[in-house]
């Protein structure tokens, strides 16, 4: 110790060797410990026990250091320490013991919302003594209190904690306080020993297994015992901080809520987005699902090739594993898709070269597929033979061309077969076909083979040339037997039920193929041949014993043609024009017992029309709440409300025949009454109605599917095989069509069969809305009608376009129909007056028809005040029959307010001669059932239809679309060749 004693003395200066000594004198030095190698750490006292270093002497080595930053080697505490530690080891001390002992600083912890609070306390020999002032203030005298010794790490905690001496520690001092306690050996939280760490807690991610994958979600780190407060968490007995983790907004939320990869992500999931977490925050794996990498494997070309339908379906994917094995992943727009195993590390440059080589061999990229059809897929399978790559699946081994198909047609009594079979034996492409299966020495059948029916009539419906073989391999169409042949074949074969004869009714279309094929007709075609040769020969039918009345020559033509389609148990579509007598030409072709559904309205008329021409019939009207079915009765009148409410109770019954009246009431096939309609037993079908089609093809199918089942096929082949062409303008197929069903469709037009009708005279009616009315028409067009149109336009709804339309009508009528308005008056029912004034002044009658009673509810003011009488017909009218009456009587009114929908059928009103629709609309057939109320037989005076439109606005648009809506009936029931419904582009241009 004597030669140590000497090398600081010698190293020191004067200045610092005599202040050592005034330490050592001050009883500043105390020793702390000693290490097992000899190093001594002593603690060396300033200024009051304010300022304390650790001098830290290696004896042995004859070297020192000192916690202080002055610029003296050795320092003044250097010094002491060295002094201190010679005198102690001459009086056989290990280390100096100071002669008073100092006290210590302790700093107690305790929890405290929101997080904890601080005491500090000076240990010393006398006691413990509570700090309630500063360091400095208690050094210097200030204040009274014991002697002690202030670490650096205390100076740190003094000044953290600045003008706070104790209490709650708010947040932002927590930082810097927990760095300087970090140093300090004496701290407690709630009594207990506690460390502080400036390590910080990072945010603590869990990966963990999830259905289909796995899920990362921040928690709490496993490690923490409990979280404090304001960031302060307890792990066993440390205190630390918690930290962020420079995570962005977005990873936070998604992190908060729990973000989820599938199983196909897992290759992101390890090798992206978890060693980019684990830079800024702890992640911890709780499953054992997530796979190892492995830099071993090379990308790869896989063809899965598969067959769809009569197409080549081809998907290159571009993989990782080895060739013949499943591969481990696979590479999806430009993401590893992890698969099995472990996951590999992507080579790029080999992907590049694989795709190049995929793109030069055959035109394909990874990922993409392709369905490939007819000469290419041929072509493509063709090219295979040289590809060097893995195939999965075998489906190209049949696009083979394997020779044409022929026809071969049988015809029996009542069925047809149909089969395509190639010409002869396969010479065509079987040297192809074994060197596509790699095996040359394969033999081929030598036999013919078959294709699909059905599989060649689509592929000739689709303008293809080649066709699937049921046994592989392609073969031609025979386009030129088809062209001529198909259509009827295939109107045929969608008929015919997979067992049992061909429909009765399809029978006329038979026969026209045999007649095309020159193919003798069968024996039970005989009974057609009236149907089939414009309806020459129909046999006059007697009319019955009990029928009173006259019938026109037209009316008996009609009676003939249902009483032998009667005979023949065929169904009958009866679509005469509206007031050509329908009612009574079913009349005299019905057979009891009989079922008629007709609308609600129009039952008294049935019955008043049977005690009149039929009176030897019992009638029974199944109607009512207590309703009951006869038995005996003849004729059993019912609504459509009834069939479809008890339709089960009317399907259970076997009928001689079925009426159905207005029959477009079933037009929509997926209705409650349609379907009531279908289940009906009977042995012969009648359908009366002026307007078969209103809307769409499909309303004449729903009605032939009554009449005769299986003459149009199902309702999917229908629209594809006619509506669908004929919607598009095919003049060939609307051809067809009327062909078809020809024989059980009859129509008459007023001018053809009844030229002693007076005409009919049709007028538009223009009336200018006023400033007010135009107000409110452009505020609901421009509240409605962009922003409808812009929905419309990009595939929305059309539920918003026709209610907007409806506003629109209703503004051009008159602007209290207008949800929010109130107006003086309507300058459409101003010229409506008017004309009325004149018609009666010049003796004639007028019908007022309307789609809205609230319409004719503004009229009847009107006529009060210009003094009309009129009379009124809507749905809340119970006595129908005395209202008409009235009205026809000559003593009746000169003027009948009409709701279109209770007044549109069933009713003759010819005393009127006036007939003005006040708000047209789309659909003219809804029209001409109205007119026809007045235009029928019976009528003397010449009609004249009024429609009231007013200018500039929507309704002059829908007079536009009455040509085309008039076309769609023509397409199927007269000579028009093209036809559509109102459709999407329809709407536009009524908004628009």
């Amino acid at each position: 110790m004597k030669g140590f004693l000497d090398v600081v003395r010698e190293s020191a200066s004067k200045s610092t060797w005599s202040r050592g000594v005034e330490l050592t004198r001050a009883d500043a030095v105390h020793g702390l410990s000693e290490d097992e190698d000899g190093s001594v750490l002593l603690q060396v006292q300033e200024q009051q026990g304010m300022i304390s270093h650790t001098a830290t002497l290696h004896v042995a080595d004859e070297d020192w250091q000192c916690t202080c930053s002055g610029p003296d080697d050795p320092c003044r505490h250097v010094a002491a320490a060295t002094i201190a530690l010679h005198q102690a080891r001459k009086q056989g001390e290990a280390l100096p013991a100071p002669k008073t002992q100092s006290g210590t600083l302790r700093y107690r912890l305790s929890r405290s919302r929101p997080s904890l609070a601080i005491e500090r306390d000076i240990v010393h020999a006398g006691g413990v003594y509570r700090l309630e002032s500063t360091l400095t203030a208690l050094s210097s005298g200030r204040v009274d209190g014991p002697a002690f010794v202030a670490t650096q790490a205390d100076l740190a905690a003094e000044r953290a904690l600045g003008t706070r001496r104790r209490g709650p520690l708010p947040r932002g001092l927590l930082e810097p306080l927990f760095k300087a306690l970090a140093a300090c050996p004496h701290v407690t939280l709630d009594g207990e020993a506690v460390v502080v760490s400036t390590e910080p807690v990072l945010p603590y991610c869990r990966v963990v297994d999830a259905p289909g994958g796995f899920r990362l979600v921040l928690a709490r780190d496993p490690e923490i015992d409990e979280a404090l407060g304001d960031g302060v968490t307890l792990s066993g007995q440390t205190l630390r901080l918690a930290a962020e983790g420079r995570l962005n907004g977005r990873e936070l939320q998604d992190l908060v809520r729990g973000r989820f990869y599938s199983n196909t992500q897992v290759a992101e999931l390890v090798t992206d987005v978890l060693p980019g977490l684990r830079e800024r925050i702890q992640v911890g794996v709780e499953t054992e699902k997530l796979p190892e990498t492995s830099q071993s494997e090379r990308p790869w070309i896989s063809l899965l090739v598969e067959r769809r339908k009569d197409a080549l379906s081809v998907l290159p994917r571009l993989v990782y594993g080895e060739p013949g094995s499943p591969p481990l992943a696979r590479v999806d727009a430009g993401e590893l898709v992890h698969l099995r195993g472990s996951i590999p590390v992507r080579d790029r440059n080999a992907e590049a070269l694989r795709t190049h080589h995929l793109r030069e061999a055959l035109g394909l990229r990874p990922g993409y597929r392709v369905d490939l059809r007819q000469r290419q897929a041929i072509d493509f399978a063709r090219r295979l033979r040289d590809w060097k790559g893995p195939i999965e699946g075998n489906a190209h081994l049949d696009f083979v061309e394997r020779g044409d198909l022929s026809p071969d047609l049988s015809i029996t009594e009542d069925r047809i077969e149909m089969a395509f079979l190639t010409a002869g034996p396969q010479e065509a492409g079987s040297e192809e076909a074994r060197a596509l299966t790699d095996d040359p020495t394969e033999p081929t059948t030598g036999g013919r083979s078959s294709a699909r029916t059905a599989d060649v009539l689509r592929a000739w419906q689709a303008g293809d040339t080649w066709v699937p073989l049921e046994g592989g391999g392609m073969a031609t169409l025979p386009a030129d037997w088809l062209d001529r042949f198909g259509d009827q074949v295939a109107d045929l074969l969608a008929a015919q039920p997979r067992q049992g004869p061909l429909p009765m009714a399809v029978l006329p279309d038979l026969a026209r193929l045999c007649d095309d094929l020159d193919h003798p007709p069968p024996a039970s075609l005989e009974r057609l041949r009236p149907l089939i040769e414009d309806f020459d020969g129909i046999p006059r039918a007697p009319l019955p014993a009990d029928f009173e009345g006259t019938l026109r020559r037209y009316q008996e033509d009609g009676v003939d043609w249902l009483s032998l389609l009667r005979r023949l148990e065929l169904g009958a579509l009866l679509a005469d024009d509206m007031g050509l007598g329908k009612t009574v030409q079913a009349l005299c072709a019905l057979e009891a017992p009989t079922l008629v559904v007709c609308p609600t309205s129009l039952l008294f008329n049935w019955k008043e029309e049977i005690a009149r021409f039929r009176p030897g019939l019992s009638v029974h009207v199944f109607h009512g709440p207590t309703r009951e079915l006869d038995p005996n009765a003849d004729v059993t009148l019912t609504s459509y409300a009834i069939l479809r409410l008890d339709a089960d109770r009317l399907a259970a019954r076997r009928f001689g025949t079925v009426v159905l009246d207005e029959a477009q009431n079933i037009k929509n096939p997926e209705s409650q009454v349609a379907q009531a309609a279908y289940r009906l037993d009977a042995g012969f079908r009648m359908a009366l109605t002026g307007t078969p089609v209103e809307n769409r093809l499909d309303e004449l199918w729903s009605q032939l599917h009554f009449l005769n089942r299986g003459l149009l096929g199902g309702r999917s082949q229908f629209r594809q095989r006619y509506a669908r062409p004929i919607a598009d303008g095919d003049t060939v197929c609307a051809t067809r069509l009327r062909e078809r069903i020809r024989p059980f469709l009859l129509r008459r037009r007023k001018q053809e069969v009844a030229p002693e009708l007076p005409p009919r005279t049709e007028i538009v009616l223009h009336c200018e809305l006023d400033a007010a009315e135009r107000a409110v028409y452009d505020a609901v067009r421009a509240a409605t009608v962009e922003k409808v149109v812009a929905q419309l336009s990009e595939g929305g709804s059309v539920l918003a376009a026709l209610e907007a339309l409806l506003r629109l009508r209703q503004a051009a009528c008159h602007a209290d129909l207008v949800p929010g308005q109130r107006a003086q008056g309507s300058s459409k029912l101003e010229l409506l007056a008017s004309r009325l004034e004149e018609a009666a002044a010049d003796g004639h009658k007028a019908l007022v028809f309307s789609q809205w009673t609230s319409l004719l509810d503004l009229v009847e003011p009107v006529l009060e005040r210009d003094g009309l009488a009129y009379t009124r017909l809507d749905g809340a009218t119970r006595d129908r029959e005395s209202v008409v009456k009235h009205f026809q009587s000559e003593a009746g009114p000169p003027v009948m307010l009409v709701s279109l929908k209770a007044g549109g059928t069933g009713l003759n009103l010819t005393a009127a001669d006036h007939v003005f629709l006040l708000d047209p609309w789309w659909n003219p057939a809804v029209e001409d059932q109205a007119t026809g109320r007045a235009h029928r037989i019976g009528q003397t005076r010449p009609v004249v239809v009024h429609r009231l439109v007013a200018r500039n606005t929507v309704e002059e648009g829908i007079l536009k679309l009455h040509a085309r809506k008039r076309a769609l009936a023509e397409v199927a029931v007269g000579t028009g060749d093209e036809a559509k419904g109102l459709t999407r582009d329809d709407l536009l241009a009524l908004l628009s």
